[in-house]
């Protein structure tokens, strides 16, 4: 056996262990840094460059046994390493592989955005258009070969998603790119916002209920490119709160259009552009597929379906790290709360913004949760709790001052009734405090019910207010089967 042979083939299987393992750790580095900023929980190694590292050193320990057997030849050294290179080429090809949901993003790259090319991009997004391999869907135009991304476009909280006021437009330190705040002075994408635009594309997470900004956001992208003549390309993404579930006030039609035709600036009327239920269970490309045709908007609209996706699946099904869509929606568990207790927001309570938990807690510095607690019954699924707690965030509702209030814990969601939930704290906090508690009103637009409150204040139960609800929900049921995707 040629031992100078067998010494340059362990020397290249170490060199390329050593390698991957370095790799991987530079990765995982950069990956804890970029999510400390982003709030993501990805990790590239750990799905990647561990895994491959593992097969370096099973291959090392194969080589020495091949040393005993065999006469080492250059074809085997050059084969052995090009597999070994090949693994760490191939490493988003896997990722996406074993991906259990691969979002649209990542299959229109896939298609070498087949949609964009040779055109001029507009892009709406923030923080969570983002790729598999943790990648900006703003990284990924702009580097796009083919594709001319022109400008940025920005929903509430901002293109990072980390701010819990309106905004002015700015430029983009990374591209250069100008963003255009669409919740800043308007929140329409104006025509001179949309000069030199061939395609307008849309990216953002959403969350599953009516109120979420972001589905405002998209109606006026639709608006917009029916206006200017173009295409809006929507890459979907999951409801975090699933595709099956159904629940919550239909807003009505004719007061929505009224509301949207005495709003000049777009901003008002975000929470309520279309009148779906409080929890729709429709992914954003569905959403936007049944408002262009519902709202008889005719847009040119394109969406990328993900891969993976089923119904039934929650968020923490997905397989997909969360990243906080708005300052304040920190985990899945808020987002499956927000559809029932978030209309409360708009009462003259806390809901422990600028905390660890909010959306998961509800207060005032008035509120006694002795009392409150005395008038809600025991509800299936979920424990009310008392709990203390001073909200931070600028702006909101008793900022800096501590508020006595009910915590909301999820403890079987299979029977858990979230909206009727809401319901019932709305009305034991109004019977224990019937002069300082009251609406704002936002509140029965986010509710969708203009009747619930004074309802509720004159003694009718929460299933009373929601019987009314229930013709809505099945109308809604049996419209929205024409534009699911999934």
């Amino acid at each position: 056996m040629n031992s100078t042979r067998m010494t340059r083939i362990s020397a290249d299987v170490h060199g390329f262990k050593s390698l991957a393992v370095k790799a991987g750790v530079i990765m995982n580095n950069r990956a804890a840094e970029k999510n400390k900023k982003d709030k993501t929980v990805f990790s590239f190694s750990t799905s990647c460059f561990y895994p491959i590292s593992l097969v370096f050193l099973s291959l090392s320990r194969f080589y020495r046994f091949l040393s005993a057997i065999i006469r080492p030849i250059r074809v085997i050294r050059v084969l052995l390493t090009s597999l070994c290179l090949s693994l760490l080429l191939s490493c988003s090809v896997f990722q996406n592989a074993f991906a259990g949901v691969i979002p649209g993003i990542d299959i229109l790259s896939r298609r070498n955005f087949d949609l964009l090319q040779g055109k001029r991009v507009g892009l709406i997004t923030n923080n969570t258009g983002r790729a598999l391999n943790g990648s900006s869907s703003i990284d990924l135009l702009a580097q796009a070969p083919g594709v001319k991304l022109v400008t940025l476009f920005s929903p509430e909280h901002g293109i990072r998603g980390d701010s819990d006021v309106k905004l002015s437009s700015a430029t983009d330190q990374r591209t250069g790119l100008p963003i255009y705040s669409l919740y800043g002075k308007s929140c329409r994408p104006t025509a001179e916002m949309m000069t030199n635009i061939q395609v307008l594309v849309f990216d953002i997470q959403d969350i599953g209920a009516r109120f979420y900004t972001y589905i405002g956001t998209l109606h006026h992208a639709l608006l917009a490119a029916k206006q200017q003549g173009i295409p809006l390309v929507v890459l979907d993404r999951p409801n975090p709160l699933g595709g099956l579930a159904v629940e919550g006030a239909v807003p009505d039609a004719g007061e929505i259009s009224r509301r949207i035709a005495a709003d000049k600036t777009g901003c008002r009327s975000l929470t309520v552009t279309h009148p779906i239920p409080t929890r729709h269970g429709l992914t954003v490309g569905e959403l936007a597929r049944l408002i262009n045709a519902e709202a008889k908007i005719n847009a040119n609209l394109q969406v990328v379906s993900m891969e993976g996706w089923k119904r039934e699946q929650l968020w923490q099904e997905t397989s997909l790290p969360w990243i906080n869509p708005s300052p304040n929606m920190k985990d899945p568990v808020a987002a499956l709360l927000y559809p029932g207790f978030g209309p409360l927001e708009a009462t003259n309570l806390s809901v422990a913004r600028g905390t660890d938990k909010p959306f998961h807690k509800y207060g005032a510095p008035w509120l006694d949760p002795t009392a409150v607690l005395k008038n809600l019954p025991n509800l299936p699924g979920l424990k009310f709790s008392a709990t203390s707690f001073t909200p931070t965030a600028p702006g909101h509702t008793h900022q800096g001052k501590l508020c006595n209030g009910i915590e909301v814990t999820i403890i079987d969601l299979k029977v858990a009734n979230l909206p009727l939930a809401g319901l019932y704290l709305v009305r034991a906090i109004q019977q224990a405090h019937p002069k300082q508690y009251h609406a704002a009103g936002g509140f029965y637009g986010m509710l969708g019910d203009n009747q619930a409150w004074k309802m509720l204040r004159d003694g009718a139960s929460p299933e009373q207010v929601m019987a009314r609800w229930q013709g809505g929900i099945e109308q809604f049921k049996k419209l929205r089967e024409t534009y699911l995707l999934y």
